[in-house]
C-alpha cells in the first residue's frame, strides 16, 4: 500500500513543488509530477530558478523519450502506465487513478478553497480505498 500524504496550506503550490523536487533530487529519488498542462511551462521556469547554481534536471512532455526515460523528474499532465518512479507528486484536482504504482504519493495543496475542496475530495477517494493518508500542515511547519 502507498504512502499518500497531503502537504496542506502551500501558499504557493508551484514554488513549494520546485523546492519539494530540489530536495527530493538531491536525496537521489525519481519522481513523476502529474500537473494540469497549463502549469507545466511555470513549474519548469521555477525548477530552473530554485537553488542558487543548482541543476535539477527534469523532462516535460515532448521532450525525447530517452531524456524522459533518464531523467530524475518528469513532469507530465497524463500518467502512462510506463512511469518508473517511486514518488508521484499530484498537482492535479482528481486523485491519482492507481496510487499502488507508486511507493509514495504527495498531494499539494494550497490556499484557496476550491483547491481545498478538491483536496478533501481526493482525501475520501484515498481513504476509501483503504489508504488513511498523512496530513502535513505547512502552516505549523512554518510556526
Amino acid at each position: 500500500m502507498p504512502e499518500v500524504a497531503f502537504h496542506f496550506n502551500a501558499p504557493d503550490k508551484l514554488a513549494y513543488t520546485a523546492r519539494l523536487l530540489r530536495k527530493a533530487y538531491l536525496k537521489g529519488a525519481r519522481v513523476v509530477v502529474l500537473s494540469p498542462r497549463e502549469a507545466i511551462d511555470e513549474l519548469d521556469r521555477l525548477i530552473w530558478l530554485v537553488g542558487q547554481g543548482d541543476f535539477v534536471p527534469h523532462a516535460r512532455p515532448g521532450d525525447a523519450a530517452a531524456v524522459q526515460r533518464h531523467s530524475p523528474i518528469r513532469l507530465t499532465d497524463r500518467l502512462d502506465g510506463g512511469d518508473a518512479a517511486a514518488v508521484l507528486v499530484n498537482l492535479q484536482d482528481a486523485a491519482v487513478p492507481e496510487p499502488g504504482a507508486f511507493a509514495r504519493v504527495i498531494e499539494v495543496v494550497g490556499t484557496d478553497e476550491a483547491d481545498r475542496a478538491a483536496a478533501r475530495q481526493r482525501w475520501r477517494t484515498y481513504a476509501a480505498s483503504g489508504i488513511e493518508p498523512l496530513r502535513h500542515d505547512l502552516k505549523q511547519a512554518d510556526a
